[in-house]
């Protein structure tokens, strides 16, 4: 039987109405620096000057965002190359780290901010933190393991432990917060990486990570404009829609970003996906007029800077249109193109698009005039260098490490527990059975946890993935039947590309069957160590614990509810949805 996801009809009614949190004041109230339309309002010197010596390449050039691999490879690498020649002609104006480590990345951000004549924005996707996409920084829990926690002073905390760690190896501008509310349980990119579905909850996170990061000097992203949390498509692999008519969006995927707008947020990114109820077509969201422009930038007054999505995702790019979109994107009223397949060839279709009359010099002059009001604030007209040599005092210390822990603990969330087996009692006889499954063949997920695990309970390990056989299903049948408990560990992640987040069909089969096979008193817990979704497709599952995420304190946190050293004190930070397994 398949696993489906049903909607009851006053679902969206529900949420508006209950939302899962008392409405919390403004976290914190922005300095006048951080908020936008202070920056963006104000002439100066320094931004018409430069503005004014420009060619109209370099213009453009402001307005490419290109990538790299935060790890120095070599001066013969061909991307170190490519953006060495690009940051030296001025055709881009940013760059964005992917995977690497602290100091190549630190390397690398002050070798291409050396040759460029305009310092770069530097950037990086941060959600879960700097170590995200950099080893050796600190690792936060995702956003719904925050909201899970239900306070703001972690969010803010943790958001400022990013900002140091980013600023201190010349990262400006953070991807993140994501704001959309994650009403679709079937969501398949989104999902943990939201606060959940709550408003209230949404906005008093989302306010304590900007300010957290923007008080610190750090640019704040909110995403995935207009709204990616009920989709149930990967738009990393194609392009989602969005069935909200205008009023829904206005009462609900709107207002995060409405708050975060009030409160001074200095950049939105805009997703790529379809909202025919309020355009018309399909076309996505980021290459829509109607959107961008009319929606975002007038009528919700944004001033700040609007961001693309990857433009190298499937939702948007075929292979052959990076021109097209790029041009599209710009026309839409975007200031920044993140992430171009081939940056060099977007510089050149836009700056032909501009020289063509398709796009006005006007309309380049106001985008890279909010992009240099970015780089005036973030102080880079006077110092756009980092000092590299010091950098292990500034990232992955132990009290962000523990700030990190802290959020962990205080995230893991019992969604039942109706015989009252937690703590887990440590049996005489028998052994704990601990039955991992996961969404990937031959991943190892769970090996520290298994450690850890086992430190505590006699245990039994084995892993049961999409490409186990019968025989091994059968084994863990005759292991449960022998063990004292069992527990039924689940790496369902939600990774961006992944397009699904489901157990097998043979999996949810092996769960639903365990209670009928087993003697009523014997202990079967199941934790989640990703979405919290899985739980109610299981109800015969008397206990039930889940932690967000798969990280190392997340997991030693539920190993300390398992024994009794931590009551389980997190909250759902969405609403329960009927399932049929």
């Amino acid at each position: 039987m398949k696993l489906r996801v049903l909607f009851p009809s006053l679902a969206i009614f529900l949420i508006l109405l209950l939302a899962a949190r008392p409405a919390t004041a403004r976290f914190h109230e922005l300095p006048a620096a951080a908020a936008a339309k202070t920056v963006f309002s104000k002439r100066d010197s320094w931004v018409e000057r430069t503005l004014q010596t420009m060619s109209l390449p370099e213009k453009v050039g402001q307005m490419i965002v290109a990538s790299i691999e935060g790890r120095f490879k070599g001066d013969d690498d061909r991307d170190y190359q490519l953006l060495s020649r690009l940051s030296a002609e001025g055709k881009i104006g940013g760059i964005m780290f992917l995977k690497g480590d602290a100091f190549g990345a630190g390397l690398l951000a002050n070798h291409f901010q050396s040759l460029a004549s305009i310092p770069l924005l530097i950037s990086a996707d941060m959600e879960r933190g700097l170590a995200m996409r950099l080893r050796g920084a600190t690792e936060f829990p995702p956003s719904m393991a925050l909201a899970a926690t239900g306070n703001p002073e972690l969010g803010y905390e943790m958001a400022r432990v990013i900002a140091r760690e980013a600023r201190s190896i010349g990262i400006h501008q953070n991807y993140a917060p994501t704001v959309d509310l994650n009403i679709n349980p079937a969501n398949p990119v989104i999902n943990t990486r939201s606060f959940g579905d709550s408003i209230p909850l949404a906005l008093s996170m989302s306010a304590a990570i900007v300010d957290g990061l923007q008080s610190n000097g750090v640019l704040a992203t909110a995403k995935h404009f207009p709204g990616h949390g009920d989709v149930t498509i990967d738009s990393h692999l194609a392009l989602p829609v969005l069935a909200a008519d205008r009023q829904r969006l206005m009462n609900y995927e709107l207002r995060p970003f409405r708050a975060a707008i009030d409160q001074g947020i200095m950049s939105i990114m805009v997703g790529h996906l379809a909202v025919p109820k309020l355009t018309g077509t399909l076309e996505p969201a980021t290459v829509s007029k109607t959107i961008v422009t009319d929606l975002l930038r007038n009528e919700l007054g944004f001033s700040g800077l609007i961001v693309t999505d990857a433009l190298n995702m499937k939702a948007l790019y075929n292979g052959n249109n990076e021109q097209e979109i790029a041009v599209k994107a710009i026309q839409a009223g975007n200031d920044i193109l993140l992430f171009p397949p081939d940056p060099e060839r977007t510089h050149v279709a836009v700056l032909s698009a501009v020289e063509n009359g398709l796009v006005s010099e006007k309309q380049i002059n106001e985008s890279v005039r909010r992009i240099l009001l970015v780089k005036q604030w973030l102080g880079l007209d006077s110092k756009k260098l980092v000092d590299i040599t010091r950098l292990q005092d500034h990232i992955g210390q132990p009290h962000d490490l523990r700030l990190a822990e802290k959020i962990a603990e205080n995230a893991v969330t019992l969604l039942r527990d109706d015989r009252r087996l937690l703590p887990l009692r440590r049996e005489s006889t028998g052994s704990v059975l601990n039955i991992i499954l996961q969404d990937k063949a031959e991943n190892q997920s769970g090996s520290a946890y298994m450690e850890k695990l086992g430190r505590e309970f006699t245990a039994v390990h084995l892993r049961l993935d999409p490409a186990s056989d019968s025989l091994a299903y059968r084994n863990a049948a005759e292991l449960a039947s022998r063990s004292s408990a069992i527990i039924l560990t689940t790496y369902i992640q939600v990774f961006s590309g992944s397009g699904t987040l489901r157990l097998s069909e043979k999996q949810r089969q092996f769960i639903h069957s365990l209670p009928s096979i087993l003697p009523p008193e014997k202990p079967l817990i199941l934790v989640s160590f990703g979405t919290p979704y899985l739980h109610d497709a299981f109800p015969e599952i008397g206990t039930s614990l889940c932690a967000y995420s798969s990280n190392e304190h997340s997991e030693s946190s539920v190993v300390k509810v398992l024994k009794g050293t931590l009551k389980p004190g997190g909250r759902l930070p969405v609403l329960r949805h009927d399932r049929s397994p």
